[in-house]
């Protein structure tokens, strides 16, 4: 594996994912992986990944909750919210739409104010998700926008 590329496990219920026959750091298991600058965030949903419950069906709230797993992500490569560059928005009710993006909005304006004004490039789809899974996320970030 190159020297260059660093995965960041995932960890459910406090137990790293891994399965039999495969290394731990496989990025299928990832949380995330970094890649020179970039940074490849996957699976960020309104999951409890303590419990491995999905806790709310309030929509808001799963949006926030994955918010948080992606801050958490860019913040754990050495960057932060401010340096998402792509995101692709899953979800499950096309009437949450409107919500889950005023969502967003309020959430850069806290903890990513430069993506407030130049908000990164932006994909949704309406998807099955798993049971009771309302929204999921998947982001490219850099580690440095210099």
């Amino acid at each position: 594996m190159a020297e260059h590329v660093k995965f960041y496990p995932e960890y459910w219920g406090g137990k790293k994912l891994s399965y039999p026959n495969f290394p731990p750091e496989a990025p299928k298991f990832s949380r995330s992986v970094v890649a020179g600058n970039l940074i490849f965030i996957s699976g960020c949903q309104g999951q409890n990944d303590e419990t491995i419950t999905v806790d709310t069906d309030v929509a808001e709230e799963q949006m926030i909750i994955a918010l948080d797993k992606v801050r958490h992500a860019m913040e754990e490569a050495g960057s932060c919210m401010d340096n998402v560059i792509k995101m692709l928005m899953l979800f499950r009710n096309p009437e949450d739409y409107p919500c889950l993006r005023r969502v967003e909005f309020e959430y850069f304006q806290k903890h990513a104010p430069l993506l407030v004004e130049d908000p990164p490039a932006s994909t949704v789809i309406r998807a099955d998700l798993g049971p009771g899974l309302l929204v999921e996320m998947d982001v490219v970030g850099v580690v440095s926008r210099g």
